[in-house]
């Protein structure tokens, strides 16, 4: 017979989905809620199952499809732990560019501009927000073994970053993504990219060091928190003269 627990939990879960996606919803509900930090392990696989009154099966099979999307890790003999944005969580993960041998490395960034702004039409609808809603728009050089190869502009809704001014983020220590994680709480977990080509235009020309209407990769991304959150926009324009768009799915 089913148990209260189990009833109130199976309510949760979408319609005709097992058991375990109600569990997982209830995961990433208490990750939202600051439950469990970054870097911080979550209770046994024991524990939560006697929480939510379900078995240990079902437990286990919501905290794989968490770790299979980089939301949890799991770490041999110690726990399973909140995923933390990582320089090497960025690079290998969310940073696509690589050379034509293949090899990632770290860019150096230098940041070009800091804007307060309103949102468009199109920024309001991709990031959710109402049209004119405040926003901050930045743009990032990234150069990679020296040279400038990707320019980045970044469009966050100022509501969610209080207080983040020109140098603050300049003097950040690590990622954005784990900026916005240590000091908003907010969790990066998936992005959607759309690429397509574009003719570099004089700003791109000019900070690229490129000839006049050389083509470029143009990677239109919006980055997403919990339940599919938007949180970020981010155009990058890339010189792909000696680098390339490398992106290796991941078997689930």
């Amino acid at each position: 017979m089913e148990t209260a627990t189990e009833t109130r939990l199976r309510a949760d879960t979408p319609d005709g989905q097992p058991l375990y996606k109600g569990v997982r919803l209830r995961l990433t509900q208490s990750l939202m809620a600051g439950e469990w930090r970054p870097g911080q392990a979550i209770p046994s696989e024991t524990r939560l199952a006697e929480r939510f009154g379900v078995s240990l099966g079902t437990v286990r099979k919501a905290i794989d499809e968490l770790v299979a999307e980089k939301i949890l890790v799991r770490q041999q003999g110690r726990g399973t732990f909140v995923a933390t944005h990582t320089a090497d969580r960025t690079l290998f993960y969310f940073f696509h560019i690589a050379g034509r041998d293949g090899r990632k490395e770290t860019p150096q960034i230098e940041l070009l501009a800091f804007i307060r702004g309103r949102a468009d039409a199109d920024e309001a609808a991709r990031l959710e927000i109402a049209r004119g809603e405040r926003v901050l728009r930045i743009r990032n050089l990234l150069r990679l073994a020296g040279d400038p190869v990707v320019i980045d502009d970044i469009v966050i809704p100022a509501q969610l970053v209080p207080g983040l001014d020109e140098e603050s983020f300049g003097s950040r220590e690590g990622t954005i993504y784990g900026l916005y994680q240590a000091r908003y709480g907010i969790n990066v977990i998936r992005i959607s990219e759309r690429l397509s080509a574009t003719l570099a235009d004089p700003d791109s020309t000019r900070l690229l060091a490129l000839p006049a209407a050389t083509p470029l990769l143009r990677i239109a991304r919006v980055a997403y928190t919990y339940h599919d959150r938007p949180v970020e926009l981010r155009q990058s324009l890339v010189d792909t003269s000696a680098h390339e768009y490398v992106s290796d799915l991941v078997k689930q």
